[in-house]
Order: C-alpha cells, then sequence, then structure tokens
C-alpha cells in the first residue's frame, strides 16, 4: 500500500520526500524492522521510538513517522512529523489493513471487573447462535475455534488491526473485545470503528498508572465519549458513575440494573452453587453461574444481544446454559472431604469483596472460608492493605503469599498487605511468600466441605518473578494438594 493511503485522516505536521511510496509493513518495535518498513516512533513508558531512529534506518526502514524531526535527515528517507505517534499508529494501521473494524459488529467491553466474562459470554452465546465470531480478552483471543495467545488485555494497534483483518477475512460478522484503560489512555483503538460499548463498573484499580481515580474515570468515559451516533452504549445503572460515563456520548444510551429501574431490569430470586434464579424484565430463568457479580454480567450479556436484533427466548435459553471465563468463579471439589476450592481472577478489593460475599452468602454456615490471596509487584501499591482488609472480614482464615511479585521483594509487598490487618483480625492471619507452600497449608487447614478461595491469578499459567515467567497454575496445584493430602 502506498503511504500516502495510509496517512488518509493522520494529523500531519510536515513531510519530508515522497508520500506515493510503497510500504511493506508499519512497525512501532525496532528489533522487528526489515527492509522497506515504516517505523513509528512511539514514547513509551519505558523508552522513546525517537532513540531508535538511526538503529531502524541501519536496518533498512524506508519511512520514519516521528513526532519530532531528527536533527540529521537521509535524503533517502521519507519522515513523516505528526502531532501524535500514538494516534496516528493506530489510524495508519486501520488503514493499512483496510479498516477491518467497519466490517463487522466490533463490541468492546470497558470496566474494572467484569470485563473477560462478559466478553466471553458474549463470544459463546453469539457462537451458538451460529454466528462466526472472534474474542479478544485477558484471557485469550479467538477466532472461532482458533485459539491465540494473549498478552495484553487489548493488543497495540498493529496487532490489534491484524487481528481483526485476520477475523474479517476469515468471515467473522461479530467481535467482542475488552477495552482496557491503558489502551484507551495509549490510543491503542484509534481509528476503531465500534458498534457498541459495554460498561460492567468501575472500582479502585491501576492507580499505578492512572495516578488517581479521577484520572482512571475520565479515561473510560473518554472512549464512551467518542462513540459515534449509530453506536450504543451500554451501562451499569447501579454503578455509582454508571450515569456519568455515558453522560456526553452520542451514542444510543442503554441501561442494565438489579436495583434501579432500566431498559433491561434484573432481580434475584434465587442465589446458590446450583446457579441464578434470575428474573430478567419479568422473564424467569435459571443460569449455571452464581453470584450478584455474575447476574449483573449476564445482564449486560443480554441487554447486548437483544440491541444486535437477537430474539429475547433464543438467547435466554443459550444463556442459562453457558458457563463462565476460565479463572473466574472456577472451582473444584475434593473426592473424600468434599471440600471446594475456588480459583479466581480476583486482583482489586472491589473483585475480592465480590467473590468472598458470594461464597459467605452461597455457604451453609458450618464451612470455613480460607483465603489464599497475594498482590502483584510493580503495581497499584495502595489496594494492597485494602485486599488483606477485605479477605479478612470476609475469610475464617487467611494466608497472605506471592502473586507475581516482577521486580519487587515479595517481602515488601506481604509487609503493604500486612497494614491492612487489624490486632482483632491478626490471628487469622499466616504469612507465607511460597504461594505453593501457602495452597499447600489452606488445603491442610481444610476440613469436611471447608471453602478455599485462591485469589489473584485465575487463568494465568505462570509466577512472573525478576522476569522471568516460572510455570504456576493455581487450579492444577490445588487439585494436586488434595489428592496429596488425601482430601
Amino acid at each position: 500500500m502506498k503511504l500516502q493511503d495510509i496517512l488518509y485522516k493522520v494529523n500531519i505536521k510536515s513531510v519530508v520526500g515522497n508520500t506515493s511510496i510503497e510500504v511493506n509493513a508499519l512497525q512501532i518495535d525496532s528489533r522487528k524492522v526489515v527492509d522497506g518498513d515504516t517505523f513509528i516512533a512511539l514514547k513509551g513508558t519505558l523508552n522513546d521510538g525517537h532513540s531508535f531512529i538511526d538503529a531502524v534506518i541501519e536496518k533498512g526502514a524506508s519511512v520514519i513517522v516521528c513526532e519530532i524531526l531528527p536533527i540529521t535527515i537521509n535524503p533517502k528517507i521519507v519522515y513523516v512529523q505528526v502531532e501524535n505517534t500514538e494516534i496516528a499508529v493506530g489510524i495508519m494501521s486501520s488503514n493499512f489493513f483496510e479498516n477491518p473494524s467497519s466490517k463487522i459488529n466490533l463490541i468492546g467491553i470497558t470496566g474494572t471487573n467484569g470485563k473477560t466474562t462478559v466478553a466471553t459470554l458474549l463470544f459463546n452465546l453469539f457462537t451458538a447462535l451460529e454466528y462466526k465470531c472472534g474474542l479478544i480478552s485477558t484471557v485469550q483471543n479467538q477466532i472461532a475455534n482458533e485459539i491465540i495467545l494473549a498478552t495484553h488485555t487489548t493488543p497495540d494497534a498493529i496487532s490489534l488491526n491484524t487481528l481483526l483483518h485476520k477475523m474479517v477475512s476469515q468471515g467473522c460478522t461479530y467481535v467482542f473485545m475488552e477495552v482496557s484503560s491503558h489502551a484507551i489512555h495509549q490510543n491503542r483503538i484509534a481509528g476503531i470503528e465500534f458498534k457498541g460499548g459495554i460498561f460492567t463498573n468501575i472500582t479502585h484499580d491501576h492507580l499505578d498508572y492512572h495516578k488517581s481515580f479521577d484520572e482512571y474515570i475520565k479515561v473510560k468515559k473518554y472512549w464512551f465519549d467518542n462513540l459515534p451516533p449509530t453506536a450504543f452504549a451500554i451501562s451499569n445503572a447501579d454503578d455509582k458513575r454508571g450515569m456519568v460515563m455515558v453522560q456526553n456520548t452520542s451514542a444510543k444510551k442503554i441501561f442494565y440494573s438489579l436495583k434501579t429501574i432500566a431498559d433491561f431490569k434484573g432481580k434475584i430470586l434465587d442465589n446458590s452453587l446450583s446457579g441464578l434464579h434470575l428474573s430478567i424484565n419479568e422473564i424467569d430463568v435459571h443460569f449455571k453461574m452464581v453470584g450478584e457479580f455474575n447476574a449483573y454480567n449476564l445482564l449486560a450479556v443480554y441487554a447486548t444481544a437483544i440491541s444486535l436484533g437477537q430474539q429475547k427466548n433464543t438467547v435466554l435459553q443459550i444463556l442459562s446454559n453457558l458457563t463462565g471465563a476460565e479463572g473466574r468463579f472456577d472451582y473444584i471439589v475434593s473426592q473424600q472431604d468434599k471440600v471446594m476450592g475456588i480459583v479466581d481472577y480476583a486482583h482489586t478489593p472491589d473483585a475480592l469483596l465480590n467473590v468472598l460475599a458470594t461464597i459467605k452468602e452461597l455457604r451453609q454456615g458450618h464451612e470455613k472460608i480460607i483465603s489464599v490471596i497475594g498482590c502483584g509487584g510493580n503495581r497499584d501499591k495502595s489496594k494492597r492493605p485494602i485486599m488483606a482488609e477485605v479477605a479478612c472480614e470476609y475469610s475464617d482464615k487467611i494466608i497472605l503469599t506471592s502473586d507475581n511479585p516482577r521486580n519487587e521483594n515479595p517481602e515488601d509487598i506481604l509487609a503493604d498487605m500486612q497494614k491492612g490487618v487489624n490486632v482483632v483480625t491478626k490471628r487469622k492471619v499466616i504469612t507465607i511468600p511460597d504461594r505453593m507452600e501457602a495452597i499447600k497449608i489452606a488445603v491442610s487447614l481444610a476440613a469436611y466441605e471447608d471453602i478455599i478461595l485462591v485469589a489473584g491469578k485465575g487463568h494465568e499459567k505462570y509466577q512472573d518473578i525478576k522476569g522471568v515467567k516460572y510455570d504456576f497454575d493455581d487450579k492444577k496445584v490445588l487439585k494436586e494438594m488434595f489428592e496429596l493430602l488425601g482430601k
């Protein structure tokens, strides 16, 4: 494709050279550049792509897109100076792959909790409705039955458009995509056309990146503000930011709720380990999923399906048989002592509260709740004591342990968590830095029909320690410990 076509709609400040040049590929990673590529210099959180311009020219780059022109101009290279390279790479990627998002029904899901479950349920629902679908999520990316490993909740702009292009070329008509706050802030979704947006909820998270809760909210809201009039915006009316999130959008506003008047009104009639019995717009349905948080997820999915023109009864019939995403209230029961082991991705105070409140509601009363929790390294430190405080409030026994310490000392992370443990609850808390040992101790403490929650990692199959990802699967370890200790 010619450079001039790829630059359509990009805010250009100046051009040096001929834009009728042919472009082989777009690159933002200097290590991947080969002859004939266009290199877009991004100002990243760790590295500034502008510092690699000389290196990529040596590797054969023919076009440089940058915010600041180099002092020395190479006469063989085309330079395009743009207002913002983050936005430019999104628009350019979309143009390069012939605007794939405009050729499908692309639905984005944002919020602190529930994104993966809602996206996965929608993918499974529309697949069951016999549409060919795509999924872009934290757990995995998927094109019909083909599973592609996910490295980020929302991929970078080039990877995203590559994936969407592949989905279009393979005949997908619906794509369901998690939209993270990082992706919105870093303009990874610039140039992408959405048919609809879903807001699940917003709670304490990512303050290591966004610096303040207000900024975190504004970033999420910015995405809804920019949805077109042809799209719809579905929001959780029970979340105190649910109305604010969509107040300035041009998209059609649709609300779901359990507690207030809404377009899609749900009521929990029964919530047990056998599932949820809900009334949705006065239609009674039994679902396999459990917990109030999943009632909200199911309402969001139902509201989306109906907004996309699907039949109510068919949608509810299929939804009633679906289960959630891997690592989301994912449980196994031991053979001998009938101990329930629950693995959940809950890594924010609100998500942990939701899971533990659900467990407390579902238990008969005689069972102990044993929680194994940790907090990730090099992430929002302010939530660490709150996580421990929540665990202490809802658990009979708490084991504080490691959860992807990354480049931090695990002992420092645990010390931050211990600040949330008061004098009264201290007797319930054990600190074991080794995660496998922590799960083993939890299983050994469990008696007949007790409940063990292993929170924080969910679907993840690794422990990230000092830049190395070691194999570690919470669910697999739980099963092994049940067998080892004869539970």
